[in-house]
């Protein structure tokens, strides 16, 4: 059963063979521009290749090529598309079909994304052609290809030229929305602008006020460091003074000791006990009272001279704890 299912499938094989290989490649061009017009492109290539390659005559044959590269266009045989077109444009005459295969060779261009190839092609087509329909549809791909590669205005500009001059043409429509959708995306670019300036100048705005605020701080330290050691000066400075009083009052009850031991004793009296030295830090005023005056050396009684080794005793007192003032402010001092 299967044999005769085959042998019945290679007998009609034969015979389609036969009738096609009687058609003549006339004919055969015209089966293939039936195909093309039904939209069978891939039928109309195989078609229309046959009398690519049987016919001797060169017209045909050149024919069979124009509509077999505008079959491939048809078909999204982009690459097989513009070779044959180029095979057609090398051995046409410039007639109409001419300038028709190179309006058909810039729209294969498009696809493959050869905008800059594309756009002198139809620019020579629109310069060529007097049918308004035909130049609005260059005007129209000219537009197409400059949007593509981002020359809004100038595009927006071609549109512009099909919406004003011919506006009775196929391509009026598709222009004008091309124009309302070049408006958006010029505002689209504008807010995008304006957003990304925004960012970087509030990222600017964000790094200067931290630039300040370190500053800021930096100038507060010097300050503070500054004052710290103003007033350590100060107070070294005042400690050294009561210091130097000491030492000046220490000087002349000495003095005054030693004339008095030189000198014999006027009356016995009982010695006064000098005053307690171990009080935590004895003001400077104590030194600076009216008892500390020293009394004339030409008489000193026993009780003046005790008077006087007392207040000997608080003046080293004083003189030791101002010292230890001084020497716990510089440690300081140092480790600020």
């Amino acid at each position: 059963m299967v044999s005769k299912r085959n042998a019945l499938f290679m007998l009609l094989a034969v015979v389609f063979c036969g009738i096609v290989a009687a058609q003549t490649p006339k004919e055969l061009l015209e089966k293939g521009l039936e195909y093309y017009r039904d939209g069978k492109w891939q039928d109309a290539v195989l078609t229309l290749r046959r009398v690519q390659t049987t016919a001797d005559d060169m017209a045909l044959k050149n024919e069979a090529l124009y509509w077999i590269s505008l079959s491939e266009l048809f078909a999204g045989s982009y690459e097989a598309a513009l070779q044959d077109v180029e095979a057609y444009l090398k051995n046409a005459q410039k007639d109409s079909k001419y300038y028709e295969a190179m309006y058909n060779k810039a729209r294969i261009l498009f696809y493959l994304n050869q905008f800059d190839g594309a756009i002198p092609i139809f620019k020579t087509y629109a310069d060529v052609m007097q049918d308004a329909n035909r130049k609005a549809s260059a005007y129209y791909w000219i537009g197409e290809c400059l949007f593509a590669l981002g020359r809004l205005d100038d595009a927006r500009n071609t549109f512009s030229i099909i919406t004003e001059k011919y506006p009775q043409s196929s391509k009026f429509e598709a222009a004008s929305y091309r124009i309302a959708l070049v408006d958006q995306k010029k505002i689209e670019s504008e807010l995008l602008n304006l957003l990304k300036w925004s960012h970087e100048e509030s990222l600017r705005t964000v790094e200067e006020y931290q630039r300040r605020e370190r500053s800021y701080e930096q100038a507060i330290l010097a300050y503070q460091k500054r004052i710290a050691e103003m007033l350590k000066d100060t107070h070294l400075a005042d400690l050294e003074k009561e210091n130097k009083e000491l030492k000046q009052k220490l000087a002349e009850v000495e003095a005054a000791l030693a004339t008095a031991s030189s000198q014999p004793v006027q009356s016995t009296v009982a010695a006064v006990p000098p005053t307690e030295t171990g009080s935590s830090q004895p003001q400077t005023k104590e030194i600076e009272q009216p008892a500390t005056e020293i009394p004339s050396t030409e008489k000193l009684s026993q009780e003046q001279i005790n008077k006087l080794l007392a207040l000997k005793a608080q003046a080293l007192e004083l003189q030791k704890l101002l010292l230890d003032r001084l020497a716990a402010s510089a440690n300081q001092g140092e480790k600020k």
